[in-house]
Order: C-alpha cells, then sequence, then structure tokens
C-alpha cells in the first residue's frame, strides 16, 4: 500500500522524513534491489522527492545511511566475548538474505565510494578478531584470511542477489555448507 503524503510542517520534520526515508530506502532497497528509483523510496516515506535529495544528495548517501545500521548491528554482536566466527557469519548472512543491496552496494563500482570501504572496513574489522578467535581454538584452518571472508560473503551475496526471496534461506545454507570445507579446519 502506498505511503500517504504527509502535509509539509517546514524543518520541524526533517529529523523525522530523514528517519521515514531510511526505513522506506531499507524496504524498498531489500525488495526490489540498490537500484530501485529513489523516486518510489520517497513515496514509500510519504516525502517528496525534494525532502529525499535535501537529506540525500545521492544513491550511495541514501544506501550508507541504511547499512550503517546494520554495521553497527554486527559491531555490537562482535562486542560481546562470547560469539563466535559463526554468530557473527550468521548474522551477515541474515542481512544479506533480508537485502543483497548492501553487497550490490559495495561491488557496483570500479571505484568504490569511500563512505562504502569504511562500511566495509568495519565489517572487516569485526571479522578479524573473531577469525583469530576461530584459528587460535583450531575451528578454522590457518590460512584462512579476513579477505577469504569477505569474498565469501560477496559471493553468497552475489547469488542471492539472482535467487528469489523465499529460495535465499535455503541457498544460503547450501553454499556455506560447500564454504565450509575449505574453511573449516
Amino acid at each position: 500500500m502506498p505511503a500517504v503524503r504527509r502535509p509539509n510542517r517546514g524543518p520541524s520534520a526533517a529529523a523525522e522524513n530523514r528517519a521515514a526515508l531510511v526505513a522506506a530506502a531499507r524496504e524498498v532497497f531489500a525488495t526490489a534491489g540498490y537500484d530501485a528509483p529513489l523516486s518510489a523510496v520517497a513515496r514509500q516515506a510519504g516525502v517528496g522527492q525534494g525532502s529525499l535529495y535535501r537529506h540525500f544528495p545521492d544513491r550511495i548517501s541514501l544506501a550508507v545511511a541504511v547499512f550503517v545500521d546494520s554495521v553497527a548491528e554486527l559491531e555490537t554482536l562482535a562486542a560481546d566475548p562470547a560469539t563466535t566466527l559463526d554468530d557473527v557469519l550468521a548474522m551477515i548472512t541474515a542481512q544479506t538474505i533480508a537485502s543483497t543491496a548492501f553487497i550490490t552496494m559495495v561491488t557496483a563500482a570500479a571505484r568504490p565510494d569511500p563512505r562504502v570501504i569504511e562500511l566495509r572496513d568495519r565489517v572487516a574489522e569485526l571479522l578479524e578478531s573473531r577469525l583469530v578467535q576461530a584459528r587460535d581454538a583450531g575451528r578454522v584452518r590457518a590460512s584462512v584470511t579476513v579477505e577469504d571472508l569477505v569474498l565469501a560473503v560477496g559471493m553468497i551475496a552475489g547469488v542471492l542477489s539472482h535467487v528469489p526471496a523465499p529460495d535465499r534461506v535455503a541457498t544460503a545454507e547450501r553454499m556455506w555448507r560447500l564454504l565450509r570445507q575449505g574453511i573449516d579446519a
């Protein structure tokens, strides 16, 4: 159901409009992908396109705002000392199943935007600490690197972006079973 456009309340609504745009973009990107029309995001948020572009001058700005929350969730999970590499990979996979748009955004440009690189580096950093823990416990091969894990996640996301949403969970599970043969000790 399309959102109903709210009356213009001027600058006092800026924070609310921004939050509505981020929530709408999360939903639109999850269902229609990273290349979905930005007009659909504005419509879903119930704001005009002018409001969209005041907050987010380009597609990457909007996508970064959406996915910074996902990275923050990963960082919160990884901050718990009891969290394992498998826990982090499971959350990344769940986020990827919900929306393949982040991986598309990260891999879309020949020269990725610095804001996207910063998000990717944050994910790599939290993976590194859990990878070291898994290596030390003998659960992961010593030769496995963070770059290998990022590549594995990218491969899974690349496949999932071409799989119908209802089949993504089973496909991701199957791919991880295959990839784990090369990762596990």
